[in-house]
């Protein structure tokens, strides 16, 4: 994919993370890789004001091009992509839910067999750090070992995917996990699923989503035994 359409998906995605409700004002960033390393949104600036030449072009040792500083995060978009090659887009932001959790630097449990989705059985708060640090960036990959998803303590959610697209769409799955989580424990401490439950669902989830042979039978489908 060339260079002018990551910069017209990044800042399509950055304007979406805020009308989507995950990022108010200037909060929040996104990245997606490519050939010379990553494109990443400018430090401080309203997505509605940017262009698409003003997402930065970072390289992976760190020097960047750009009419704009890139976001203070830039490591943490960096380190994630250097460690999971299997990621094309990484997204971090201080969405309502997500951040109430952090703020109480909680880990998520399974309470909901969804939970699945980010890869395993729950989801990490990696501990306080700067932002803008090398301390942060390490503490979020710890995080997310095995994981495509994790909150910062005292400051928001961190996910990265495939591309842009499905990368932002996790992320909404991820706020809306949180605000079940966050009212659920309004009544108390929610029932939380087995291992072997959750080792269930996750076998499930290997075709979650993937194209099917036409002939494949539904999950728990009964036994055809004569013509229809």
């Amino acid at each position: 994919m060339n260079e002018t359409v990551l910069r017209d998906g990044l800042l399509v995605t950055a304007r979406a993370m805020a009308a989507s409700g995950l990022n108010k004002g200037t909060a929040g960033n996104a990245s997606v890789r490519c050939r010379d390393g990553f494109l990443i949104t400018p430090s401080g600036r309203p997505y509605e004001d940017c262009h698409r030449d003003d997402m930065a072009l970072v390289a992976m040792d760190g020097s960047w091009r750009g009419p704009f500083a890139p976001s203070s995060e830039w490591r943490i978009h960096r380190d994630i992509l250097a460690a999971h090659p299997e990621a094309g887009a990484v997204l971090h932001a201080h969405s309502p839910f997500a951040t109430a959790l952090a703020c109480h630097r909680r880990d998520i449990p399974a309470f909901h067999y969804m939970i699945a989705r980010f890869g395993g059985s729950d989801i990490r708060c990696a501990p306080y750090a700067t932002f803008g640090t090398q301390a942060l960036s390490d503490g979020a990959i710890a995080a997310l070992e095995g994981r495509r998803a994790c909150l910062l303590a005292n400051h928001g959610m961190l996910v990265f995917g495939a591309d842009l697209r499905s990368t932002l769409a996790l992320a909404i799955e991820f706020e809306t996990l949180c605000e079940h989580y966050w009212r659920a424990c309004q009544l108390g401490t929610p029932s939380i699923l087995s291992d072997a439950e959750m080792a269930e669902v996750t076998i499930r989830f290997k075709t979650y989503g993937k194209p099917q042979p036409a002939s494949a039978p539904a999950p728990d489908a009964a036994p055809h035994d004569g013509p229809a």
